[in-house]
């Protein structure tokens, strides 16, 4: 199989996924004609590769690999699981190294467990268990004011552990981003040129990384900044929210590119 005229790299919640029903069903038709087209559809998400597996299943992208947890793992289609065991372990451990009056005020979903996972993001039961098979980083709430935020992450950057905001939780790992990951993918498919949507700051880099950049409207959280990109019109933003701004932005693109 030659190179693909394009490869589509995607942020889930908010984005392809509606961020109250966590619904794709209003991106059916730009996620059709990709299929048809034969276009590699590269799921890049926070969440684990439990439940991304689900996703792409769904989505029928199962084929593909994707980007699990921020960035800090990959899903490898050959066995359906992370391409690695990942440093769970040995990242709760950092996190609680932190002093416990500061530690006492982040809320991971290791202390949520999954029925705490439930009341914080409103997923099922089913879906919040596989929320909580982490491989590679942890996803929270942090309580406390700014300067506390800045003394937490202070003490956890002395431990090599990174912090990624995303639309709802503070995630923890020990690095790697979306576009770090989105190199790798796309230099197996031949380089393509990329399209990448996003609507947090954890998408930035994948954004600004991107051939075509997508800023999906995002009602339920602060708009990004502007990017130095959109000046070029290299990134552009969608007027309607979550997968109905997703389809529209990517059915645009490919009739821009003649597919």
């Amino acid at each position: 199989m030659g190179t693909p005229p394009l490869i589509v790299f995607t942020d889930l919640d908010g984005t392809l996924l509606d961020h109250e029903s966590y619904s794709f069903d209003p991106a059916r038709t730009a996620l059709e004609r990709l299929r048809a087209l034969e276009i590699p559809l590269i799921l890049a998400s926070s969440k684990t590769a439990a439940e991304i597996v689900e996703i792409q299943r769904a989505i029928g992208c199962q084929a593909f690999p994707a980007i699990v947890e921020n960035g800090a793992g990959l899903l490898d289609p050959a066995t359906g699981g992370a391409s690695s065991d990942g440093r769970y372990i040995e990242l709760l451990a950092a996190i609680n190294e932190v002093s416990p009056s500061i530690r006492s005020q982040f809320e991971g979903f290791h202390d949520l467990g999954p029925k705490g996972i439930v009341q914080a993001t409103g997923l099922t039961p089913e879906a919040a268990r596989l929320a909580a098979k982490r491989q590679f980083s942890e996803p929270g709430l942090f309580y406390g004011g700014p300067e506390d935020l800045d003394a937490f992450l202070r003490a956890l950057g002395k431990l090599g552990v990174k912090a990624r905001r995303g639309g709802r939780f503070l995630t923890l790992s020990f690095g790697g981003t979306k576009a770090d990951r989105m190199d790798e993918i796309a230099s197996g498919f031949g380089n393509p040129p990329r399209l990448a949507l996003g609507d947090a700051p954890n998408d930035v880099e994948m954004l600004e990384a991107a051939d075509h950049g997508v800023i999906i409207a995002n009602p339920h959280g602060a708009d990004l900044p502007r990017l130095p990109g959109e000046a070029a019109g290299l990134i552009r933003r969608t007027a309607l929210p979550g997968p109905l701004g997703w389809n529209s932005a990517v059915l645009d693109l490919l009739y821009q590119m003649d597919l």
